[in-house]
């Protein structure tokens, strides 16, 4: 049991999602800074993998350079809703939303991601410094 898991939270860094139903584990990038939750995935052209923003209960996309789709999840992370976020919008989340996933626009439908859905955090590593 990694570090994060024990304290009941996470930190910076990286790890892996682990969906029900997907046999194989989703690279992870892990947001929990004020820092790295305000820059999220502004900046970029794409992600390998997702973006989990914790605590969230919301996002925008302004200035972002590609679709997202989003998933909202509850504080067992079990997912609310799943969307399609194109630039420049501000979506309204569900209510109950704890955290955020984000990946590019298609990957968490091709993920099996979908209301219901239970997704877990896990093999995370250290803070990165930057």
């Amino acid at each position: 049991m990694g570090r994060q898991e024990r304290q009941g939270r996470y930190e910076d860094g990286h790890g892996a999602l682990h969906i029900d139903g997907v046999p194989a584990p989703v690279p992870l990038e892990i947001a929990t800074s004020a820092h790295a939750r305000s820059r999220g995935l502004l900046g970029r052209t794409g992600i390998e993998g997702a973006l989990l923003l914790t605590p969230a209960s919301g996002i925008h996309t302004f200035r972002m350079r590609f679709p997202l789709e989003v998933a909202y999840l509850d504080r067992d992370l079990r997912v609310l809703a799943v969307r399609l976020a194109p630039p420049n919008r501000l979506p309204l989340p569900p209510l109950r939303t704890r955290h955020v996933l984000e990946a590019e626009a298609g990957a968490l439908t091709g993920w099996g991601v979908r209301a219901g859905t239970r997704v877990r955090v896990a093999d995370a590593t250290a803070p990165r410094r930057e």
